[in-house]
């Protein structure tokens, strides 16, 4: 049997509440930001980081039990790995389309993939 693989994209819209505005509005967006990169992130199998695609080796969807130091993603693309702390994608930046950008600048998008038969 022929299997194939593919990358199905996750993904999340942010939408503010009709008559919120000013700093809650903010909350509310980094809320929803929150939430949508959760979702992204649940099961994913792959993530694109800065155009390179990288398997997940350890994904762990921060909660309330979760500290700034938690290492929450692990991914590898053949000898480079990488990892990322609760600290480092907390209060990362949704801009559509399933992509994320951390403080520090590096885009994430989260992959799962789609066997087809």
């Amino acid at each position: 049997m022929n299997r194939r693989r593919r990358a199905r994209i996750f993904g999340a819209c942010r939408a503010i509440p009709p008559g919120v505005t000013g700093p809650e509005a903010v909350t509310t967006m980094q809320r929803d930001d929150a939430t949508a990169l959760a979702v992204a992130m649940d099961d994913a199998d792959f993530v694109l980081i800065d155009g390179v695609v990288f398997e997940t080796a350890y994904l762990r969807v921060p909660d309330e039990d979760t500290v700034a130091d938690d290492i929450v993603l692990e991914a590898k693309h053949g000898d480079t790995e990488v990892a990322f702390t609760r600290l480092e994608i907390e209060g990362a930046a949704h801009l559509g389309e399933g992509v994320y950008q951390l403080k520090s600048g590096a885009r994430l998008r989260f992959l799962a993939g789609a066997t087809i038969h």
